[in-house]
Protein backbone atom coordinates (compact mmCIF):
# COMPACT_ATOMS: atom_id res chain seq x y z
CA UNK A 1 0.00 0.00 0.00
CA UNK A 2 1.49 3.39 -1.05
CA UNK A 3 2.11 5.94 1.61
CA UNK A 4 0.15 9.11 1.05
CA UNK A 5 2.33 12.12 0.39
CA UNK A 6 2.28 14.72 3.11
CA UNK A 7 1.08 18.22 2.17
CA UNK A 8 3.73 20.86 1.45
CA UNK A 9 4.70 23.29 4.20
CA UNK A 10 2.48 26.33 4.51
CA UNK A 11 3.56 29.20 2.25
CA UNK A 12 5.35 26.91 -0.27
CA UNK A 13 3.67 26.26 -3.60
CA UNK A 14 3.42 22.55 -4.53
CA UNK A 15 5.29 23.06 -7.84
CA UNK A 16 8.35 24.66 -6.17
CA UNK A 17 11.11 22.57 -4.65
CA UNK A 18 13.59 23.77 -2.05
CA UNK A 19 16.45 23.04 -4.42
CA UNK A 20 15.25 25.83 -6.70
CA UNK A 21 14.11 23.34 -9.37
CA UNK A 22 10.50 22.51 -10.21
CA UNK A 23 8.60 19.65 -11.85
CA UNK A 24 6.74 20.17 -15.08
CA UNK A 25 3.54 18.29 -15.99
CA UNK A 26 4.92 17.31 -19.39
CA UNK A 27 8.06 15.67 -17.98
CA UNK A 28 8.55 12.22 -16.52
CA UNK A 29 8.39 11.81 -12.78
CA UNK A 30 11.53 13.17 -11.09
CA UNK A 31 12.57 15.30 -14.10
CA UNK A 32 13.72 18.88 -13.27
CA UNK A 33 13.84 22.13 -15.27
CA UNK A 34 15.79 25.39 -14.59
CA UNK A 35 14.72 27.66 -11.73
CA UNK A 36 12.13 30.39 -12.25
CA UNK A 37 13.70 33.39 -14.06
CA UNK A 38 14.64 36.38 -11.88
CA UNK A 39 13.02 39.03 -14.04
CA UNK A 40 14.35 41.98 -12.01
CA UNK A 41 17.97 40.81 -12.32
CA UNK A 42 17.50 40.04 -16.01
CA UNK A 43 16.12 43.53 -16.72
CA UNK A 44 18.99 45.11 -14.78
CA UNK A 45 21.55 43.26 -16.90
CA UNK A 46 19.77 44.20 -20.12
CA UNK A 47 19.54 47.85 -19.12
CA UNK A 48 23.28 47.89 -18.33
CA UNK A 49 24.06 46.43 -21.76
CA UNK A 50 21.89 49.00 -23.53
CA UNK A 51 23.25 51.96 -21.53
CA UNK A 52 26.84 50.82 -22.07
CA UNK A 53 26.25 50.50 -25.81
CA UNK A 54 24.61 53.93 -25.97
CA UNK A 55 27.53 55.45 -24.10
CA UNK A 56 29.98 53.94 -26.58
CA UNK A 57 27.86 55.20 -29.47
CA UNK A 58 27.74 58.70 -27.96
CA UNK A 59 31.54 58.66 -27.44
CA UNK A 60 32.16 57.63 -31.03
CA UNK A 61 29.65 60.22 -32.29
CA UNK A 62 31.29 63.02 -30.25
CA UNK A 63 34.75 62.02 -31.41
CA UNK A 64 33.66 61.82 -35.04
CA UNK A 65 31.98 65.24 -34.86
CA UNK A 66 35.05 66.85 -33.30
CA UNK A 67 37.39 65.36 -35.88
CA UNK A 68 35.02 66.41 -38.67
CA UNK A 69 35.24 70.07 -37.62
CA UNK A 70 39.02 69.81 -37.32
CA UNK A 71 39.34 68.40 -40.85
CA UNK A 72 36.93 71.04 -42.20
CA UNK A 73 39.03 73.76 -40.58
CA UNK A 74 42.28 72.35 -41.91
CA UNK A 75 40.85 72.11 -45.44
CA UNK A 76 39.70 75.74 -45.30
CA UNK A 77 43.07 76.83 -43.91
CA UNK A 78 44.72 75.35 -46.97
CA UNK A 79 42.93 77.97 -49.10
CA UNK A 80 44.70 80.86 -47.29
CA UNK A 81 41.54 82.90 -46.74
CA UNK A 82 42.88 85.14 -43.97
CA UNK A 83 45.32 88.00 -43.46
CA UNK A 84 45.57 89.99 -46.68
CA UNK A 85 42.62 88.15 -48.24
CA UNK A 86 40.25 88.72 -45.31
CA UNK A 87 37.41 90.31 -47.29
CA UNK A 88 37.66 87.66 -50.00
CA UNK A 89 37.80 84.95 -47.33
CA UNK A 90 34.64 86.23 -45.65
CA UNK A 91 32.74 85.96 -48.93
CA UNK A 92 34.01 82.43 -49.51
CA UNK A 93 33.13 81.32 -45.96
CA UNK A 94 29.66 82.84 -46.24
CA UNK A 95 29.08 80.86 -49.44
CA UNK A 96 30.51 77.66 -47.95
CA UNK A 97 28.39 77.86 -44.80
CA UNK A 98 25.23 78.66 -46.80
CA UNK A 99 25.74 75.73 -49.19
CA UNK A 100 26.67 73.24 -46.44
CA UNK A 101 23.69 74.25 -44.31
CA UNK A 102 21.32 73.89 -47.28
CA UNK A 103 22.64 70.41 -48.03
CA UNK A 104 23.41 68.97 -44.58
CA UNK A 105 21.28 71.03 -42.18
CA UNK A 106 22.37 72.86 -39.02
CA UNK A 107 25.85 72.79 -37.57
CA UNK A 108 27.61 74.50 -40.48
CA UNK A 109 26.72 78.16 -39.97
CA UNK A 110 29.20 80.97 -40.56
CA UNK A 111 30.26 81.17 -36.90
CA UNK A 112 30.78 77.40 -36.69
CA UNK A 113 32.88 77.34 -39.85
CA UNK A 114 35.03 80.13 -38.43
CA UNK A 115 35.46 78.15 -35.22
CA UNK A 116 36.52 75.11 -37.23
CA UNK A 117 39.29 77.21 -38.81
CA UNK A 118 40.42 78.42 -35.38
CA UNK A 119 40.32 74.85 -34.12
CA UNK A 120 42.70 73.68 -36.82
CA UNK A 121 44.95 76.72 -36.23
CA UNK A 122 45.19 76.38 -32.46
CA UNK A 123 45.43 72.57 -32.37
CA UNK A 124 47.57 71.77 -35.44
CA UNK A 125 48.84 68.34 -34.31
CA UNK A 126 46.46 65.62 -35.64
CA UNK A 127 47.74 63.04 -33.15
CA UNK A 128 46.95 65.29 -30.17
CA UNK A 129 43.52 66.16 -31.56
CA UNK A 130 42.75 62.50 -32.17
CA UNK A 131 43.59 61.66 -28.55
CA UNK A 132 41.67 64.60 -27.08
CA UNK A 133 38.61 63.95 -29.25
CA UNK A 134 37.98 60.62 -27.51
CA UNK A 135 37.24 62.44 -24.22
CA UNK A 136 36.52 66.07 -25.13
CA UNK A 137 33.50 67.13 -27.15
CA UNK A 138 33.28 69.85 -29.77
CA UNK A 139 31.60 72.01 -27.06
CA UNK A 140 34.74 71.66 -24.90
CA UNK A 141 36.92 73.00 -27.71
CA UNK A 142 34.52 75.89 -28.35
CA UNK A 143 35.11 77.01 -24.74
CA UNK A 144 38.88 76.93 -25.23
CA UNK A 145 39.12 78.71 -28.60
CA UNK A 146 38.88 82.27 -27.16
CA UNK A 147 42.00 81.64 -25.00
CA UNK A 148 44.82 83.58 -26.63
CA UNK A 149 47.79 81.98 -24.84
CA UNK A 150 48.57 78.66 -26.62
CA UNK A 151 50.19 77.22 -23.49
CA UNK A 152 47.07 78.02 -21.46
CA UNK A 153 44.90 76.33 -24.12
CA UNK A 154 47.07 73.23 -24.00
CA UNK A 155 46.91 73.23 -20.19
CA UNK A 156 43.11 73.36 -20.10
CA UNK A 157 42.80 70.71 -22.81
CA UNK A 158 45.07 68.25 -21.01
CA UNK A 159 43.64 68.89 -17.53
CA UNK A 160 40.13 68.57 -18.94
CA UNK A 161 41.09 65.22 -20.43
CA UNK A 162 42.75 63.91 -17.26
CA UNK A 163 40.19 65.17 -14.75
CA UNK A 164 37.21 64.55 -17.07
CA UNK A 165 35.63 67.98 -16.66
CA UNK A 166 32.23 68.54 -18.20
CA UNK A 167 31.71 71.72 -20.23
CA UNK A 168 30.31 73.66 -17.28
CA UNK A 169 33.31 72.77 -15.09
CA UNK A 170 35.75 73.73 -17.86
CA UNK A 171 33.98 77.08 -18.23
CA UNK A 172 34.25 77.66 -14.47
CA UNK A 173 37.97 76.74 -14.43
CA UNK A 174 38.72 79.15 -17.27
CA UNK A 175 36.64 81.90 -15.66
CA UNK A 176 38.49 81.35 -12.37
CA UNK A 177 41.83 81.76 -14.20
CA UNK A 178 43.05 78.35 -13.09
CA UNK A 179 46.10 78.33 -15.38
CA UNK A 180 47.28 81.74 -14.18
CA UNK A 181 46.98 80.52 -10.57
CA UNK A 182 49.11 77.41 -11.07
CA UNK A 183 52.77 77.33 -10.16
CA UNK A 184 53.38 76.15 -13.73
CA UNK A 185 52.28 79.48 -15.26
CA UNK A 186 55.14 81.25 -13.49
CA UNK A 187 57.77 79.09 -15.21
CA UNK A 188 59.58 80.00 -18.46
CA UNK A 189 57.56 79.08 -21.52
CA UNK A 190 60.00 76.37 -22.53
CA UNK A 191 59.52 74.69 -19.13
CA UNK A 192 55.74 74.96 -19.42
CA UNK A 193 55.79 73.31 -22.85
CA UNK A 194 58.00 70.50 -21.52
CA UNK A 195 55.73 69.80 -18.53
CA UNK A 196 52.62 69.80 -20.72
CA UNK A 197 54.33 67.27 -23.01
CA UNK A 198 55.06 65.12 -19.94
CA UNK A 199 51.42 65.49 -18.87
CA UNK A 200 50.31 64.01 -22.20
CA UNK A 201 52.48 61.00 -21.36
CA UNK A 202 50.72 60.62 -18.01
CA UNK A 203 53.28 62.33 -15.73
CA UNK A 204 51.85 65.08 -13.51
CA UNK A 205 54.14 67.39 -11.53
CA UNK A 206 53.43 69.51 -8.43
CA UNK A 207 53.63 72.67 -10.55
CA UNK A 208 50.42 71.55 -12.28
CA UNK A 209 48.67 70.83 -8.99
CA UNK A 210 49.36 73.76 -6.66
CA UNK A 211 47.77 77.19 -7.14
CA UNK A 212 48.27 80.69 -5.81
CA UNK A 213 45.95 82.13 -4.72
CA UNK A 214 43.27 79.62 -3.78
CA UNK A 215 39.73 80.93 -4.20
CA UNK A 216 37.86 79.99 -1.02
CA UNK A 217 34.96 82.44 -1.24
CA UNK A 218 32.58 79.47 -0.99
CA UNK A 219 33.44 79.24 2.74
CA UNK A 220 31.30 82.28 3.51
CA UNK A 221 33.90 83.78 5.86
CA UNK A 222 34.07 87.54 6.37
CA UNK A 223 35.20 89.91 9.08
CA UNK A 224 37.12 88.43 11.99
CA UNK A 225 37.58 84.66 12.21
CA UNK A 226 40.08 82.26 13.72
CA UNK A 227 42.23 79.52 12.22
CA UNK A 228 39.84 76.99 13.73
CA UNK A 229 36.91 78.78 12.03
CA UNK A 230 38.77 78.57 8.73
CA UNK A 231 39.57 74.90 9.25
CA UNK A 232 35.98 74.08 10.23
CA UNK A 233 34.61 75.96 7.23
CA UNK A 234 36.93 74.04 4.89
CA UNK A 235 35.71 70.73 6.30
CA UNK A 236 32.09 71.87 6.21
CA UNK A 237 32.43 72.74 2.52
CA UNK A 238 34.91 69.96 1.76
CA UNK A 239 33.30 69.00 -1.55
CA UNK A 240 33.63 72.51 -2.96
CA UNK A 241 37.12 72.90 -1.50
CA UNK A 242 38.26 69.67 -3.15
CA UNK A 243 36.97 71.00 -6.47
CA UNK A 244 39.10 74.11 -5.96
CA UNK A 245 42.16 72.15 -4.85
CA UNK A 246 41.93 69.81 -7.84
CA UNK A 247 40.49 66.49 -8.86
CA UNK A 248 43.30 64.34 -7.44
CA UNK A 249 42.98 65.42 -3.81
CA UNK A 250 41.50 63.09 -1.18
CA UNK A 251 40.93 64.18 2.43
CA UNK A 252 42.84 62.11 5.04
CA UNK A 253 42.79 63.79 8.46
CA UNK A 254 42.13 66.92 10.49
CA UNK A 255 44.48 68.00 13.31
CA UNK A 256 46.83 65.11 12.56
CA UNK A 257 48.68 64.35 15.80
CA UNK A 258 52.47 64.02 15.60
CA UNK A 259 54.45 63.03 18.68
CA UNK A 260 58.07 64.17 18.59
CA UNK A 261 59.99 63.50 21.79
CA UNK A 262 58.01 64.85 24.72
CA UNK A 263 55.90 67.22 22.59
CA UNK A 264 52.78 66.73 20.49
CA UNK A 265 52.16 68.73 17.33
CA UNK A 266 48.97 68.93 15.27
CA UNK A 267 48.88 69.42 11.50
CA UNK A 268 45.78 71.34 10.40
CA UNK A 269 44.81 69.24 7.37
CA UNK A 270 46.26 66.19 5.64
CA UNK A 271 45.39 65.18 2.09
CA UNK A 272 46.59 62.56 -0.38
CA UNK A 273 46.99 63.28 -4.09
CA UNK A 274 46.29 60.30 -6.31
CA UNK A 275 48.20 61.52 -9.39
CA UNK A 276 51.25 62.71 -7.47
CA UNK A 277 51.03 59.64 -5.19
CA UNK A 278 52.08 61.54 -2.10
CA UNK A 279 50.71 63.05 1.10
CA UNK A 280 49.96 66.78 1.12
CA UNK A 281 50.32 68.53 4.49
CA UNK A 282 48.34 71.80 4.74
CA UNK A 283 48.92 74.45 7.41
CA UNK A 284 46.49 77.38 7.69
CA UNK A 285 47.74 80.82 8.71
CA UNK A 286 45.56 83.88 9.29
CA UNK A 287 48.57 86.19 9.18
CA UNK A 288 50.99 86.95 6.37
CA UNK A 289 53.64 84.37 5.54
CA UNK A 290 56.61 84.30 7.89
CA UNK A 291 59.91 82.47 7.27
CA UNK A 292 59.44 80.79 10.67
CA UNK A 293 56.50 78.87 9.20
CA UNK A 294 58.93 76.91 7.06
CA UNK A 295 60.68 75.24 10.00
CA UNK A 296 57.35 74.07 11.39
CA UNK A 297 56.33 72.59 8.03
CA UNK A 298 59.72 70.87 7.58
CA UNK A 299 59.19 69.13 10.93
CA UNK A 300 55.77 67.90 9.82
CA UNK A 301 57.09 66.65 6.49
CA UNK A 302 59.93 64.70 8.05
CA UNK A 303 57.55 63.10 10.56
CA UNK A 304 55.12 62.13 7.79
CA UNK A 305 57.95 60.78 5.68
CA UNK A 306 59.13 58.59 8.55
CA UNK A 307 55.80 57.42 10.01
CA UNK A 308 53.06 57.77 7.35
CA UNK A 309 54.69 57.37 3.94
CA UNK A 310 53.56 54.07 2.40
CA UNK A 311 55.66 51.90 0.04
CA UNK A 312 55.53 53.23 -3.51
CA UNK A 313 54.62 56.77 -2.47
CA UNK A 314 56.68 59.88 -3.18
CA UNK A 315 57.93 62.12 -0.37
CA UNK A 316 55.22 64.33 1.23
CA UNK A 317 54.73 67.94 0.14
CA UNK A 318 53.76 70.84 2.41
CA UNK A 319 51.37 73.66 1.53
CA UNK A 320 51.32 76.77 3.74
CA UNK A 321 48.05 78.62 3.10
CA UNK A 322 48.32 82.16 4.42
CA UNK A 323 46.50 85.47 4.18
CA UNK A 324 49.30 87.02 2.12
CA UNK A 325 52.86 86.27 1.03
CA UNK A 326 55.81 88.39 -0.01
CA UNK A 327 57.13 87.05 -3.32
CA UNK A 328 60.75 88.01 -2.61
CA UNK A 329 60.78 86.25 0.75
CA UNK A 330 59.30 83.09 -0.75
CA UNK A 331 61.77 83.18 -3.63
CA UNK A 332 64.83 83.62 -1.39
CA UNK A 333 63.87 80.62 0.73
CA UNK A 334 63.95 78.33 -2.38
CA UNK A 335 61.09 76.29 -1.00
CA UNK A 336 60.55 74.11 -4.08
CA UNK A 337 63.76 72.24 -3.26
CA UNK A 338 62.39 71.63 0.24
CA UNK A 339 59.04 70.30 -1.04
CA UNK A 340 57.14 73.24 0.46
CA UNK A 341 54.71 75.53 -1.33
CA UNK A 342 53.32 78.86 -0.13
CA UNK A 343 49.98 80.15 -1.41
CA UNK A 344 47.54 82.85 -0.46
CA UNK A 345 43.86 82.18 -0.02
CA UNK A 346 41.02 84.57 -0.77
CA UNK A 347 37.81 84.24 1.23
CA UNK A 348 36.37 87.26 -0.58
CA UNK A 349 37.07 87.62 -4.29
CA UNK A 350 38.37 90.95 -5.60
CA UNK A 351 36.90 92.38 -8.84
CA UNK A 352 37.93 90.19 -11.77
CA UNK A 353 40.01 92.90 -13.55
CA UNK A 354 42.01 93.43 -10.34
CA UNK A 355 42.56 89.68 -9.90
CA UNK A 356 43.58 89.33 -13.55
CA UNK A 357 46.08 92.21 -13.31
CA UNK A 358 47.53 90.83 -10.10
CA UNK A 359 48.02 87.35 -11.55
CA UNK A 360 49.63 88.67 -14.72
CA UNK A 361 52.05 90.73 -12.63
CA UNK A 362 52.95 87.68 -10.56
CA UNK A 363 53.50 85.57 -13.67
CA UNK A 364 55.67 88.22 -15.31
CA UNK A 365 57.73 88.71 -12.16
CA UNK A 366 58.29 84.98 -11.66
CA UNK A 367 59.27 84.40 -15.29
CA UNK A 368 61.79 87.24 -15.21
CA UNK A 369 63.33 85.88 -12.04
CA UNK A 370 63.54 82.42 -13.60
CA UNK A 371 65.10 83.85 -16.77
CA UNK A 372 67.87 85.46 -14.68
CA UNK A 373 68.69 82.09 -13.17
CA UNK A 374 68.78 80.22 -16.48
CA UNK A 375 72.20 79.09 -17.71
CA UNK A 376 70.88 79.62 -21.24
CA UNK A 377 72.35 82.94 -22.48
CA UNK A 378 69.29 83.51 -24.67
CA UNK A 379 67.11 83.67 -21.56
CA UNK A 380 69.42 86.27 -19.97
CA UNK A 381 69.67 88.28 -23.17
CA UNK A 382 65.90 88.38 -23.51
CA UNK A 383 65.52 89.76 -20.00
CA UNK A 384 68.19 92.40 -20.60
CA UNK A 385 66.60 93.35 -23.92
CA UNK A 386 63.25 93.92 -22.28
CA UNK A 387 64.80 96.13 -19.59
CA UNK A 388 66.76 98.09 -22.18
CA UNK A 389 63.69 98.48 -24.38
CA UNK A 390 61.79 100.31 -21.67
CA UNK A 391 58.92 97.81 -21.49
CA UNK A 392 59.79 96.76 -17.94
CA UNK A 393 56.77 97.69 -15.87
CA UNK A 394 56.99 98.42 -12.14
CA UNK A 395 55.42 95.64 -10.13
CA UNK A 396 54.17 95.23 -6.63
CA UNK A 397 56.29 93.04 -4.39
CA UNK A 398 53.17 91.00 -3.70
CA UNK A 399 52.84 87.74 -5.71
Amino acid sequence: MKKKASPPPQGLKPATLQSGRRKHPGHAAGAEVPAIVDEAALLTDLRDLIQSARQRIATVANSTTTLLYWHLGRRLLAEDLQDGRAAYGERILATVSRELTAEFGGGFGYATVNRAIQFAQFFPDPAIVSTLSTQLSWSHFIEMLPIKDPLARDFYAEMCRIERWDVRTLRRKIGGMLFQRTALSRKPKSVIALELAQLRDGHMTPDLVFRDPYLLDLLGLSGAYSERDLESAILREIEGVLLELGNGFAFVARQKRMSVGKDDFHLDLLFFHRHLRRLIAVELKLEAFQPAHVGQMELYLRWLDKHERAPGEEAPIGLILCASADAEQVELLQLDARSIRVSEYLTELPPLPLLRARLHQAIEHAREQAARRLPNPEGRNETLRRHAGGDHQPRSRRA
